[in-house]
C-alpha cells in the first residue's frame, strides 16, 4: 500500500513540469518608445506624460522676457514713425531731409531719381547706406 501512494507523488512533479513547458514561449522585446521602433501611436502619450512631469521653468522663456512698453515709449515710437513718414513725403516732393533721434541719425537725399538713405547708429557709430535707384522725381 505504501508503494501505491509513492507513485502518484513521484509522477505529479513530472506531469507539472511537462505541462508547464508546453505553455512557455520565447520572450520577445517590443519597445514602447517610437524613436526606438515602438508603436508610433505611443508618441503623443509618452510626450504628454513627460510634459506633465516637467516642473522646471525655462529661464530664457521669450514669454517671460517681454515687457510691455510704457505709454511714453509707445508715444515716442509713434512720433518717430510719423516724423520719418513726413521726411519721406518731403523727399518725394524733391526735398532732402534729416531726422535725429536718441538712437539714430537718418539722412535722406534724392539725387535725380536715386534715393540715398544714410542711417547712423549714435551709440556705436555704425553706418548703413541704402540706395534705391529707378525712382522718377517727376511722379
Amino acid at each position: 500500500m505504501k508503494k501505491n501512494r509513492l507513485i502518484p507523488l513521484a509522477v505529479t512533479p513530472i506531469l507539472m513540469f511537462a505541462s508547464s513547458s508546453g505553455l512557455a514561449s520565447q520572450l520577445i522585446y517590443e519597445p514602447t518608445n517610437p524613436n526606438f521602433g515602438g508603436n508610433p501611436l505611443n508618441g503623443s502619450f509618452l510626450l504628454q506624460n513627460a510634459q506633465s512631469q516637467d516642473d522646471h521653468e525655462d529661464p530664457n522663456n521669450p514669454a517671460d522676457l517681454y515687457e510691455q512698453p510704457s505709454a511714453l515709449d509707445r508715444f515716442t515710437d509713434s512720433l518717430e514713425t510719423r516724423l520719418l513718414n513726413q521726411l519721406l513725403t518731403d523727399v518725394g516732393d524733391g526735398n532732402s531731409g534729416e531726422l535725429i533721434t536718441d538712437d539714430f541719425i537718418v539722412q535722406i537725399v534724392d539725387n535725380d531719381g536715386v534715393l540715398t538713405v544714410l542711417i547712423t547708429d549714435r551709440s556705436t557709430g555704425d553706418k548703413s547706406e541704402i540706395i534705391v535707384s529707378g525712382l522718377n522725381p517727376t511722379n
